[in-house]
């Protein structure tokens, strides 16, 4: 195997990856502006590529850049488990929840605060997670994703299965009453929402036409394409466009008038939302009443589903 960089140097590549300057990567890192541009100027000396292109005033990164920062960042999330796993054993008392990001903080956490009145001596740790943690590091943990990767837990329960709906601004609505239609909607400017590679079965614009009308739809315009559900919504929310909406997510734009629904019609999501445990999750009573509560606030979800 080729000779690492040095750990420091793909550090600040990580974090200027992820903020996109030198000056909030000095910041986050508790360094010089200076000290960043050496240790990536030595990154790229070690890789004998070139990392950064100017772009105006900024510096940007190189496509294969953005790729090797993707790698990169993988390596340092695993850093970021196995200090979590390692804070998990010592503060074994908490409750600890892992959650997919916009599942966390667009469904469970507006209803945490009914759990919290119930469990009133306990402490919730909420980790916003995108990267699947190893089974094993789940001892102490409740894991809550989606899709098949669910079924590979030791322990699992189907919580809900989500459906989606176009959806809208009021004020694009206005200005585009045509949106009430399949066919209007179609000629129009679409939000589009990407969960990335690793989920291949999330419904898209696409899917939602296809069931809506009886020929193809004309080639679809994008004003943009988010990788995270509640991008997408506040997107739509803004006027940018219409949105391909999970009513898991958007059931509080809804109720707020941010967003209004276009259609009655639902499109499910083919699989279901899983909470996932550890072989020794449940031997905290603030787990097994964790568990005993979310499965009785998504019961009805479940019920709807069967119908």
């Amino acid at each position: 195997m080729a000779q690492l960089p040095p750990l420091r140097a793909m550090q600040i590549f990580e974090v200027f990856g992820r903020l996109g300057t030198i000056t909030a990567t000095a910041q986050e890192l508790n360094v010089t502006p200076g000290a960043v541009s050496q240790q990536l100027r030595l990154l790229e000396e070690h890789l004998d590529m070139v990392l950064l292109v100017k772009d105006g005033r900024r510096a940007a990164l190189t496509p294969a850049a953005r790729g090797y920062h993707e790698l990169i960042s993988q390596g340092f999330g695993r850093f970021a488990l196995a200090q979590d796993y390692i804070a998990e054993q010592r503060l074994a008392q908490e409750l600890t929840i892992s959650c997919l990001p916009t599942l966390l903080q667009r469904w469970l956490n507006p209803l945490l605060p009914a759990f919290q009145a119930e469990a009133q001596d306990s402490t919730l740790r909420l980790i916003a997670q995108d990267l699947e943690p190893d089974s094993h590091m789940l001892e102490h943990t409740f894991r809550l994703t989606y899709g098949e990767v669910g079924r590979r837990y030791t322990h699992s329960r189907v919580l809900f299965t989500d459906y989606c709906f176009p959806a809208a601004s009021p004020e694009f609505l206005s200005r585009h009453p045509e949106a009430r239609t399949a066919e209007g909607l179609s000629r129009l400017l679409l939000v589009g929402i990407d969960w990335g590679a690793q989920y291949t079965t999330e419904p898209h614009w696409r899917d939602w036409f296809k069931t809506q009308l009886a020929t193809d739809p004309p080639p679809l315009r994008h004003v943009a394409v988010y990788s995270a559900s509640g991008m997408g919504l506040e997107a739509a929310s803004a006027g940018q466009g219409a949105v391909l909406a999970q009513w898991s997510f958007a059931k509080d734009d809804l109720m707020a008038g941010r967003l209004v629904r276009l259609s009655p019609d639902r499109l499910y999501l083919p699989d279901p939302y899983f909470v996932c445990w550890g072989q020794t999750t449940l031997n905290q009573p603030v787990a097994r009443q964790f568990l005993n509560w979310l499965m009785q606030v998504t019961k009805p979800l479940r019920d709807q589903t069967q119908q």
